[in-house]
């Protein structure tokens, strides 16, 4: 017995009176390690805020070993604890650094590892996606079940994300904790699997599995397929505690999300929406998003007088959404009252309806009033320094028009500015039409924050005043074909 506590405090007092590595390491190292441990037991135990806490003082604990010892030999070992630590705790960028000591950094394999995932943790973070796999690969054999399952479980996602669908549901076999479940069902729908994904989903919703982010699934899903994401939301309905404002919120981005693809279900969606959410402020998003659509399709410019009517029911219905669905409505207001005022005997006529035109493109989202507009000017102010403008924007909203919009621009406007810009020749009388149709602009809009008239004021020529020419053999312009 004696000599036993002989033995002990002889190596008691060889390490503190030993090299000043050994002294770093039980006074420094030691404790960073143990704290490590208690975190990554916190973590297994689903402790989030406990493993945070220790993993802070892990961060503090290795980063004071650097700072006294920095030529220990520990040195390295700290730098790159301290990594794992900052990694865990989302500091990705100040992690970066220390991590990329590992390629030359001598220590523990279980520290290695670790390194090795949250370098993968931290690559995919920041959006470097291959060189996360590349860390996540090291790992796929490691002899931790944890770290393994880990690995694997990211490198499914890698994979799911690069779009090679097969290869993640392969990844992912015997890997059946919930987060992988989630993945399975985007890796089935990318796969065109869409039946399957659908199916697990059901399961998971009849297992009362209301752990997962179903909103967030729904919008992975749709990056990959908005139609089997579509599927998905009627599911969802199912869960418990789905509240007016939430299922409103699903319907309305559902709904957006089709509108490009269908649109009979987008409006379908809409009007869930509407139902759901009372006088909440998607509802009133989703009225006013169902307007938009039937703007969209929309191609006669004299039915936008009833688009107004309908803004105007829809903003006493919506109080919450009253000033968006306002503000909207008085650009559709403008277009309607310029398509139906405006005429050639207008001063100025081809600058109102060129900008009223601009704004059905660009505000209203409605292409075919847009093209309607823009072809006006060409066929009643042809001779408009504006003309060809409008021709060429007119071509770019309908394809199917191009040729007769080259046929028009070769023939007519052939010495245009705006013709010249096009091909690549910018001329100084492009810029000074541009700058007369921008202060014709902000002279609109002072008039109508003043809300008054805007004075009748002389048309805008081209510099030197000269007008387009006719064509040889007579005035008259080609007809649109």
């Amino acid at each position: 017995m004696l000599r036993g506590r002989v033995g002990a405090g002889l190596l008691v007092a060889a390490l503190l009176s030993g090299p000043l590595g050994g002294c770093v390491y039980y006074n420094g190292m030691y404790n960073a390690n143990r704290l490590a441990k208690s975190a990554r037991k916190a973590e297994r135990d689903g402790r989030t805020f406990d493993a945070n806490n220790l993993w802070g003082q892990v961060a503090t604990k290795a980063e004071s070993v650097l700072v006294r010892h920095p030529t220990s030999k520990y040195a390295e070992e700290a730098e790159l604890l301290r990594g794992v630590a900052l990694a865990r705790l989302g500091q990705c960028d100040q992690a970066l650094g220390p991590l990329s000591r590992l390629a030359t950094t001598r220590s523990s394999p279980d520290l290695r590892e670790d390194a090795l995932l949250a370098t993968g943790r931290c690559q995919m973070a920041g959006g470097n996606l291959a060189a996360a796999d590349a860390a996540f690969a090291q790992l796929l054999q490691s002899k931790n079940s944890d770290r393994r399952r880990e690995a694997r479980f990211q490198h499914a996602r890698l994979l799911r994300q690069g779009g090679d669908y097969p290869a993640a549901l392969r990844a992912l076999d015997g890997i059946h904790e919930p987060r992988a479940e989630s993945e399975r069902v985007l890796a089935l729908a990318g796969a065109g699997r869409v039946p399957e994904a659908l199916a697990l989903a059901d399961t998971l919703i009849a297992g009362g599995d209301t752990t997962k982010h179903w909103d967030t699934l729904l919008v992975t899903m749709a990056q990959q397929s908005p139609a089997a994401a579509s599927q998905l939301v009627d599911r969802v309905q199912r869960l418990p505690r789905r509240t007016p404002e939430l299922q409103a919120r699903t319907f309305l981005e559902d709904g957006t999300r089709l509108s490009a693809i269908d649109r009979a279900r987008a409006e379908h969606r809409f009007r869930q929406a509407m139902a759901a959410g009372g006088t909440g402020e998607y509802a009133g998003r989703a009225g006013l998003a169902l307007i938009g659509l039937r703007l969209k399709h929309l191609s006669d410019p004299a039915d936008l007088h009833l688009i107004v009517d309908s803004l105007k029911t829809l903003a006493g219905r919506f109080p919450g959404t009253a000033d968006e669905i306002a503000r909207f409505a008085a650009g559709v207001a403008d277009v309607d009252s310029a398509a139906r005022e405006v005429s050639t005997e207008t001063p100025q006529g081809d600058l109102r309806l060129f900008l009223a035109a601009e704004s059905a493109r660009e505000t209203l989202k409605a292409p075919a009033i847009a093209e309607a507009l823009f072809r006006r000017i060409q066929e009643q102010w042809p001779f408009s320094p504006y003309a060809p403008k409008a021709v060429l924007a007119a071509q770019q909203l309908n394809p199917g028009w191009a040729d007769s919009a080259r046929a028009l621009l070769d023939l007519q406007y052939y010495d245009s500015p705006y013709v010249a810009t096009v091909q690549g020749e910018a001329t100084p009388e492009y810029r000074q039409l541009e700058d007369s149709l921008g202060r014709y602009a902000a002279s609109l809009v002072a008039s109508r924050s003043a809300g008054v008239r805007r004075k009748p004021g002389r048309p805008v020529l081209p510099p030197g005043g000269r007008r387009p020419q006719p064509p040889p053999g007579g005035s008259k312009v080609p007809e649109p074909l």
